[in-house]
């Protein structure tokens, strides 16, 4: 089991920056693949980005260049730097430890809020 708990949203303007961090109970952390997703009212959850255990990342087209995802594997976290943040970004934003290449589970966070706001 893993349990995964995010931080770090917030009402932002637009063109400022948050950091969110997701931290995972359980052991095995490293072997997960890591991933950021987020669901807007109104619409289906997309990813955002996602980090291998190899550290191999992968971005939406919409955020590549304005966000970067790392992991620190001693801390059991990973990051989701947005910078530049739109409007367009307001979502609720989910972390993901998917460990199903490794015959684990899935597992998902409760989400935390981002607001991208004048």
């Amino acid at each position: 089991q893993v349990q995964l708990v995010e931080s770090g949203g917030g009402l932002v303007q637009p063109g400022g920056s948050l950091r969110l961090t997701c931290v995972a109970s359980g052991s095995s952390f490293s072997i997960y693949a890591m991933g950021w997703y987020r669901q807007a009212p109104g619409k289906q959850r997309e990813l955002v980005a996602v980090i291998s255990s190899g550290r191999t990342t992968n971005y939406a087209g919409s955020v590549k260049g304005r966000f970067t995802i790392s992991r620190d594997n001693a801390k059991n976290t990973v990051y989701l730097q947005m910078n530049n943040l739109k409007p367009d970004d307001t979502a609720v934003y989910y972390c993901d430890a998917d460990g199903t290449a490794w015959g684990r589970g899935d597992y998902w966070g409760q989400g935390t809020q981002v607001t991208v706001s004048s």
